[in-house]
């Protein structure tokens, strides 16, 4: 994923049950990201599968 401006970037509150929580945490540790990295790579490849981004 290519690395945005801060100015690019948009910021929203994110409420979240404390199971899946964990299971997030410890997902983006197996794979070297933070948290909040992690969801956004979530998010891009279920938008990339879902044919919506390039």
């Amino acid at each position: 994923m290519a690395k945005k401006q801060n100015s690019d970037i948009k910021s929203f509150i994110l409420r979240i049950d404390p199971e899946t929580m964990v299971a997030l945490e410890k997902w983006a540790a197996d794979e070297f990201r933070s948290v909040n990295g992690q969801l956004q790579w979530i998010i891009s490849e279920a938008l990339r599968k879902s044919g919506r981004k390039k």
